[in-house]
């Protein structure tokens, strides 16, 4: 493998890290991310179903928790002679980042507040042992 393919291989690795690690998405609901972002237009459960070889109630739990972190939106088409269905596309590449952004701050800021709170729970007495009486 040439070295470009494999530097690129290792970016979208450490990025798809990164789906996995700030929203806890499985291997399936990046699986369907990136079929949506690689499709020409918004796709259907059932054909994004098919496009991973998978059940359609297995794709649509993946499009549910893409949903719920915002990597993707849902649209509604609306028939002619009534009804509608949903097509799925992703989300704007600058909306996802900010907000992993903001959850990075959020955590960070979590984090320095729990260690305050460890400090000063578990903050070891200044007074120094009484000396020893020879």
């Amino acid at each position: 493998m040439p070295d470009s393919m494999s530097e690129q291989l290792r970016q979208d690795m450490e990025c798809e890290g990164l789906l996995e690690c700030f929203h806890g998405l499985k291997e399936l609901d990046k699986e369907c991310f990136r079929t949506l972002v690689e499709a020409e237009e918004p796709l259907t459960v059932d054909e994004l179903a098919e496009a991973v070889d998978r059940e359609r109630s297995t794709a649509y739990r993946a499009v549910q928790r893409l949903l719920q972190t915002g990597f993707i939106e849902k649209e509604q088409v609306n028939y002619d002679q009534g009804g509608y269905y949903h097509v799925y596309s992703p989300n704007d590449p600058s909306q996802i980042t900010d907000d992993m952004q903001r959850m990075l701050n959020d955590w960070y800021a979590k984090m320095g507040q729990l260690i305050q709170e460890f400090e000063t729970k578990y903050e070891q007495s200044e007074t120094p042992a009484p000396a020893a009486e020879s």
